[in-house]
């Protein structure tokens, strides 16, 4: 009995006839897969080697906005994308851009035109002045807020296709002219019905204004934005700010309560003045709202306007021109670490 056990037992196995049988299954499993295995003979001739001579280029493109508008098709896309991110999940959409604005204009109407009268009644249409300021500080606003915000909410896209980062804050300036320009028609129809007379002057000054407006806002969008990929904490600096423009350019007063600072304290006047937001106001109101004026004799030109308009309108667009150039490099230069920060 006790022989048979030990026999039983499995640590009483041949180690050795276990090994053997594996390594004779293993050959036999090698035989089984070369006769399997095609037979090529060797090909004639010299082996040619490839070598590759071309350098390496870093797969993230450097045309900068010149690039971006090169690619319109992208940029559409992204552009739509941020709108349906926008809109998602909401009964009114797009009406929510014009229900803001239009209560802030029925406020500061009330406030600054009925209980304050800030512009003392010396400035006719009152309504459509203060409108015509509202109407490009907010397109200001929106473009400097959400191109801040906008290579950080994109990082998903920035990380995996390759485009030029430079995108994204020139999508957030596309966006908020959609949102703006059905504001700037009902200021059209607002000026023909009260009688709008167009003139090549104030063509030029609507002009000069509009140019201002979109290199400094573009400007601005820019140098933040690249800023924000480093520190979130400058989205909430331009939402700051953003809060108190409204108040730094001449529409809910006007223009002649800033130039009497002029003889008081000359350097507010100065600072004041050195605002291409406020140059671009004003020029965007000698545009829409001075030609509705019928009467000029109690508002003449010169009590809406500084004396310098035009001086300060082409010496601020080659300023801003600059910003945009150095927000260019600026964002240039922080660029290649856009993907470790994010």
């Amino acid at each position: 009995m006790s022989k048979a056990a030990d026999r039983a037992r499995p640590d009483d196995v041949d180690e050795r006839g276990r090994r053997r049988n594996a390594a004779k299954r293993a050959r036999a499993l090698m035989e089984k897969k070369a006769n399997a295995m095609p037979v090529v003979e060797a090909p004639d001739g010299p082996r040619q080697v490839r070598v590759v001579e071309a350098e390496l280029v870093d797969p993230a493109p450097h045309g900068g906005i010149a690039e971006v508008f090169q690619q319109r098709y992208l940029l559409k896309l992204i552009v739509q994308r941020q709108l349906a991110q926008m809109y998602a999940a909401s009964v009114l959409g797009l009406l929510w851009s014009y229900i803001q604005p239009a209560m802030r204009f029925g406020v500061y109407f009330f406030v600054f035109g009925v209980v304050l009268k800030s512009h003392g009644g010396n400035t006719p249409n009152f309504a459509l002045h203060l409108f015509a300021g509202m109407v490009f500080v907010h397109y200001f606003s929106e473009t400097w807020s959400s191109g801040t915000r906008s290579v950080r909410q994109n990082r998903a896209l920035l990380l995996k296709m390759r485009m030029p980062r430079e995108i994204f804050p020139v999508a957030s300036m596309v966006t908020a002219m959609y949102h703006t320009g059905p504001q700037i028609l009902i200021l059209l129809v607002i000026c023909l019905i009260v009688g709008w007379g167009v003139s090549f002057t104030s063509i030029a000054a609507g002009l000069l204004g509009l140019a201002i407006l979109l290199t400094f806002a573009m400007a601005m969008a820019l140098f933040f934005s690249a800023l924000n990929v480093y520190y979130k904490d400058f989205q909430n600096i331009v939402a700051t700010f953003t809060q108190f423009l409204h108040f730094m350019v001449p529409m809910m007063y006007p223009y002649s309560t800033i130039a009497r600072l002029q003889d008081n304290h000359p350097w507010i006047y100065q600072l004041y003045m050195a605002n291409p937001l406020a140059e671009s106001v004003l020029l965007m109101q000698r545009f829409f709202w001075y030609p509705t004026v019928t009467d000029t004799t109690k508002a003449p030109l010169s009590d809406h306007f500084p004396p310098d308009l035009w001086e300060r309108g082409l010496i601020m667009l080659a300023i801003t021109s600059l910003m945009l150039f150095g927000a260019q490099k600026f964002f240039s230069r922080l660029e290649p670490k856009f993907p470790e920060r994010l």
